[in-house]
């Protein structure tokens, strides 16, 4: 009897042995046959950084469990990464399907950006995998003032076209009309009077071509001249006389004298007189239109002011756009362009100042022409003076 037990145990023992032995050769083997799961990349690759500062995009760097390890300053102001997390649901969608297959994917998406309000931003994205690390690369370029310069391309286009086209097809029906009333010197004359008024505006609208396409993009002067301020307003007041006679409005100017810049001559006179003219087309009866000037450590400030009808608030950053007209039927009833105010602001530039404006509904507009002013120099040898531009 006590052998049986003896052999019984003996066998239990074996059978367990044998258990464990196939236990322990299954998981040794799983275990030889299992890949490796890699810990999730806390740190960016060498180099990465270096990279990534240097990028005019906003740039972010995902790991494996999507948190942001690397963000530009620009995604931040975007509001595209808070914290150590992208919060833009499309962005992150993408980078984790990218982390998924290893594709580089590009799409465009339209961010509604605390940094402007209620507006919306538009980026172009490029999301990428970075080698087999698990980390994810996020590229978001913003495309909202390329967007616009296209814009402004297409309606640049456009009004160039509907310009042309009417006075063109006003003086092709005058031509008809003349040769139809061929027989009534009356109505030659008053017709011809109209053919003679749409001529010289269609004159007026490729002089301003010229003259916008001749500086617009140029590079600051090289070698400019002494120009009078006096003699640049007085020669802009005389041009748009007539004009200000015939609505009565009185055209006065102080503080002029003795006042010089370096620059063009011609252009200067140009941008002043598309100012003064601009000021008395939008300008009622019996008011007054100035030119002041006035001098600053740095620069000559020259004003236009009018008590015309003002320019809303909406419209004032538009205003220097070619062909952007705030009220288009009362601009072509005042026989403008549309590039006057566009051609002042790239002579400005092309002078090395700015042009800024004040305006309110009803009450008038004050046009500010700042230009860098210049500095006497003690004579030389020769005893001729020379002069430099203030330091900027």
């Amino acid at each position: 009897m006590q052998g049986e037990l003896l052999a019984a145990l003996a066998g239990l023992v074996g059978l367990v042995t044998g258990v464990a032995a196939g236990l322990a050769f299954r998981i040794s083997e799983a275990g030889r046959n299992r890949t490796p799961v890699p810990a999730p990349q806390s740190e960016l690759p060498s180099g990465i950084a270096e990279v990534l500062a240097a990028l005019p995009s906003s740039a972010v760097v995902l790991d494996s469990t999507d948190r942001v390890l690397r963000a530009s300053s620009a995604a931040r102001a975007f509001g595209i990464v808070r914290g150590e997390e992208l919060v833009i649901g499309d962005l992150l969608a993408l980078a984790r399907q990218v982390r998924r297959d290893g594709v580089i994917r590009e799409t465009e998406i339209e961010v509604a950006v605390r940094k402007f309000g209620p507006d919306s931003t538009s980026f172009a994205v490029r999301v990428a995998p970075l080698g087999g690390t698990g980390l994810v690369l996020v590229l978001a370029e913003d495309q909202t003032e390329r967007r616009r310069v296209e814009a402004v391309r297409r309606d640049f286009v456009a009004n160039i076209s509907h310009e042309l086209k009417t006075p063109v097809g006003a003086l092709s029906l005058l031509a008809e009309t003349v040769a139809d009333a061929s027989d009534d010197p009356e109505a030659v004359r008053r017709f011809t009077a109209r053919m003679q008024q749409e001529a010289a505006r269609l004159t007026s609208v490729i002089q301003d071509l010229i003259t916008l396409s001749r500086i617009q993009g140029a590079e600051p002067m090289s070698e400019p001249d002494e120009v009078e301020i006096a003699s640049v307003v007085d020669e802009a007041l005389d041009a748009v006389r007539m004009a200000a006679d015939a609505k009565k409005i009185e055209l006065v100017s102080s503080g002029t004298e003795g006042i010089r810049v370096m620059g063009d001559e011609g252009l200067l006179v140009t941008a002043m007189r598309n100012l003064v003219a601009n000021a008395v087309a939008y300008s009622p009866e019996q008011t007054r239109v100035s030119v002041t000037a006035d001098v600053t450590d740095k620069t000559v400030d020259i004003s236009v002011a009018d008590q015309g009808i003002g320019i809303p608030p909406q419209d004032l950053e538009r205003i220097f756009e070619r062909f952007y007209r705030v009220d288009a039927a009362r601009s072509r009833s005042t026989g403008g362009t549309g590039l006057g105010l566009a051609i002042v602001k790239h002579i400005t530039t092309h002078h090395r100042g700015e042009v800024s404006v004040w305006s309110k509904e009803g009450s008038g507009s004050t046009f500010t022409l700042r230009l860098p002013r210049i500095e006497t120099r003690e004579p030389q040898r020769s005893g001729e003076n020379t002069y430099r531009e203030a330091p900027q």
